[in-house]
């Protein structure tokens, strides 16, 4: 796995870097602005990419607006951004391009290792790992007419964990319920969103971009 970090700060820059290759991961390049981040991405054609959300000059959306290039640069990309605050419009903006290969994870996750790693080798995979705190916050959101409204109040506890990116497997160990009824309530998110099986649409992928994008609406 071929990484590049994208961070201003130059103590976490090299904290993540250090944590990354201790673990035998392949840290190609370290970068601390936006277009010397671009750069990295064409020099190295890397696997993922981690990225602070601010960033020089200005401090502001400069991370995700070079994530969003970076993407566009490099289809199939994996992107963990970082941010030290709940940003919901740059993440809508990040989360535009869709949320496959995705992650965006709250500073503070990176010092508790086994889930900063976690959340790296979903988004490697092809997955998402949104923060549970993100997650938290958007639910409360939610419009009264909002498609959202027709799930059940467990209904949307596994839509909102599989918005972080978890697998049944591990919603059923969360949630203390079986696998069978995490299947069931799946089934029943998908008819209640109006998400009907194609071979054209990953409907797991199309629910949590649904939650997503309904629930940015509130910013």
């Amino acid at each position: 796995m071929r990484i590049v970090i994208a961070e201003d700060d130059p103590l976490l820059r090299e904290g993540v870097a250090l944590l990354l290759r201790a673990e035998a991961l392949d840290v190609v390049a370290t970068t601390d602005s936006p277009a010397t981040f671009l750069a990295a991405v064409d020099a190295h054609q890397p696997d993922v990419a981690v990225v602070d959300v601010r960033m020089p000059p200005t401090h502001t959306d400069e991370g995700i607006k070079a994530a969003v290039e970076a993407r566009r640069r490099r289809p199939g990309l994996a992107v963990l951004v970082l941010s030290a605050y709940v940003e919901h419009a740059f993440a809508a903006e990040l989360l535009a391009g869709g949320a496959d290969r995705l992650g965006y994870l709250l500073k503070e996750r990176v010092g508790r290792v086994e889930q900063f790693l976690d959340a790296l080798h979903r988004v490697a995979a092809g997955g998402t790992a949104i923060d549970p705190d993100v997650v938290a916050q958007l639910l409360t959101r939610i419009r009264p007419d909002s498609a959202l409204e027709r799930l059940t109040s467990r209904e949307g506890d596994v839509l909102a964990l599989m918005a972080e990116g978890l697998g049944n497997t591990a919603i059923a160990e969360r949630l203390y319920v079986t696998e069978g009824t995490v299947h069931k309530h799946i089934r029943n998110i998908f008819a209640k969103l109006d998400l009907a099986p194609t071979d054209r649409t990953d409907r797991r992928v199309t629910a949590v971009l649904r939650y997503l994008e309904e629930t940015q609406r509130r910013v």
